[in-house]
């Protein structure tokens, strides 16, 4: 019962700090962070039992490595061997080596200047990558090569953890000769979870899915978690070696899906955990008592990671501006940091005030990497476009029937339909590597944009008939009919719609025909599934023929209302329930 006080005081700090975190932009983890440095023992004190709670979120920790180790599917990482092993390993090496001469330089011995260097090498895997996805991201050419990198990053911190006790009796003078031992132990654990793992697991998986539960299934997955960690630890090695070999184990299975969604809730509440506990023992007396210290580190390590990070996306060939989105995204420390530094404190390998200097040099670099990325984004990119922007194509066509604004995945499939029956169009598309890249495939289309009026107006579009507009992001869409409509009144627009929102923004400027662009392949899809379960092909075709009439009913009445959000929740349930009902009544009277 004492520690209902702190958990209710914990999760009230968390669903405070943390919606207000993610809404500013600055990520769950940065949220946590503050949440533990508002309630504890440097901000209101609602919380004193530091260690007792660091210690007992270690488990988030733990569960955070079970899932990292799920992920490690041998076929994932064959596929981005070239990023994780080349871009990451280079990455982390060379900012070791950096950082350990610079903690040398500043008088600190090889062994703890070591874990200082690896540590701050590393960086925040669920702050870049949840930035990343809220941005979009993650499929960029940074993007891909920040995931490789972290995927790297928290393989290494692995084996560092498992031997980090070694570095004990070398810190204090001692030979280094337990350091094979501890390895040849390491091999040993991972060989015995795997051999004996596979079997027994084997086992268990079938006996629970054919007399167990779902809560018992996820039991189960919190035994598998738990169990090797404690074997691992019984061992002198890390838990977090433990859960990461386990959930290795599981990669592979069939399984593995239903075992990350039982873990992912415990892991992320844990994990947060972790944070506040983390948050709470920040030193920040540190920082009024030696600021000029405490900046230097902070500065100094972001920029001597920043400058390694970026010379390897060089290396490795990233197309500009990929090098320098990768740098800014990933020079910030990470929670692995925190794991190494407490882990060296604690076994003495360097003092616990020298822990708690880099602590919150790390916890700075959070802080401030959101404002950096922003800097980097408004500030920087805008005046590298603006020097590096290519002109607009010259457009060479006399006129066509035909002009196709937006020419990737949608627009393309028009291009290809019109050339096979030879009838000429004029494709104009604003991404410039997309140009690049379907040119390669020998198709013509004009880098242009055509939300530029004088681009339209080279385009011949007062002399076309029809204007396809095929442009992806909902906002510049609406930007370019509006312009087309007010401009070239004569000229059809035919348009591809996100969702019903876009096709009601579309109407509303006289639009007369749009597409969603899901529409017609889910029901071509649907088609396909109701065949494969044995209905008849005009079953099928009245039933998809109806819901495609209903639905249409449904746009139109929507569209009376979608400026009144209120109006239109209650219609769209209102239509819901007609809808069901007019499809069954017709279902029955086509019987």
């Amino acid at each position: 019962m004492s520690f209902l006080p702190e958990i209710l005081v914990f999760l009230i700090a968390a669903c405070v700090a943390v919606p207000l975190s993610r809404k500013s932009g600055f990520g769950s983890v940065l949220g946590y962070l503050i949440a533990g440095v508002l309630i504890g023992p440097w901000g209101l004190q609602l919380i004193t039992g530091v260690h007792a709670l660091l210690s007992l979120s270690q488990i988030g920790v733990v569960l955070m490595m079970f899932i990292i180790g799920l992920e490690l599917q041998p076929s994932r990482l064959w596929a981005l061997r070239r990023t994780v092993f080349g871009i990451g390993a280079l990455q982390v090496a060379a900012t070791t080596a950096l950082l350990l001469l610079a903690a040398r330089a500043l008088g600190v011995a090889w062994v703890p200047a070591l874990i200082v260097g690896f540590g701050l090498s590393l960086s925040s895997t669920a702050f870049v990558l949840q930035m990343l996805a809220e941005k979009k991201q993650l499929t960029t050419h940074h993007g891909r090569a920040a995931f490789g990198t972290l995927l790297f990053q928290d393989i290494a911190a692995i084996p560092v953890l498992a031997v980090l006790k070694v570095f004990t009796g070398i810190a204090g003078g001692e030979s280094g000769a337990g350091l094979a031992p501890t390895l040849v132990v390491v091999a040993i654990v991972v060989a015995l979870l795997f051999l004996g793992g596979r079997y027994a697991l084997r086992w268990m998986f079938g006996f629970i899915m054919r007399f167990g539960t779902p809560e018992i299934f996820t039991a189960l997955a919190l035994l598998i978690v738990i169990g090797a960690s404690l074997a691992a630890e019984r061992m002198g090695l890390s838990m977090g070696l433990g859960a990461f070999v386990a959930g290795m184990l599981l990669a592979d299975s069939k399984y593995r899906h239903e075992f990350e969604a039982d873990i992912e809730p415990f892991k992320g509440l844990l994990l947060g955990l972790f944070f506040v506990a983390v948050g709470m023992s920040v030193n920040l007396g540190l920082l009024a008592a030696i600021p000029l210290q405490v900046l230097g580190v902070t500065a100094g390590f972001l920029a001597v990671k920043a400058l390694v990070l970026y010379g390897v996306a060089r290396a490795f060939g990233l197309p500009a501006p990929a090098p320098r989105h990768f740098a800014v995204v990933l020079a910030l420390g990470g929670e692995f940091a925190f794991v190494i530094f407490a882990t060296a404190a604690a076994y003495h390998v360097f003092p616990q005030r020298t822990a708690d200097l880099l602590n919150l040099a790390v916890t700075l670099s959070m802080v401030a990497t959101p404002f950096i990325v922003m800097f980097n984004d408004r500030v920087l990119t805008v005046r590298a476009q603006r020097r590096a922007a290519p002109e607009f194509d010259t457009i060479t066509d006399k006129g066509t029937e035909v002009v196709i604004a937006g020419f990737g995945r949608f627009g393309q499939i028009v291009g290809r339909v019109l050339r096979m029956q030879d009838i000429p169009f004029t494709a104009l598309d604003a991404d410039l590597d997309e140009v690049n890249a379907i040119r390669r495939f020998g198709n013509k289309v004009y880098f242009g944009d055509a939300s530029r009026l004088d681009l339209l107006r080279a385009a011949h579009l007062a002399n076309a008939k029809i204007f396809v507009l095929a442009i992806d992001d909902v906002q510049d869409s609406v930007h370019v009919a509006t312009l087309v409509h007010n401009h070239f009144p004569g000229v059809q627009i035919y348009a591809r719609a996100r969702n019903r929102h876009h096709d009601h923004l579309l109407r509303e400027l006289g639009v007369k025909f749009s597409v969603r662009e899901t529409l017609y392949s889910s029901l071509e899809l649907t088609k396909s599934v109701m065949e494969g379960l044995g209905l008849a092909a005009h079953e099928t075709r009245d039933a998809l023929e109806r819901f495609r009439r209903y639905d249409q009913e449904l746009l139109d009445r929507q569209y009376a209302v979608f400026h009144d959000e209120k109006q239109l929740q209650q219609t769209t349930r209102e239509v819901a329930q007609e809808l069901e009902h007019l499809l069954s009544e017709d279902t029955r009277k086509g019987r």
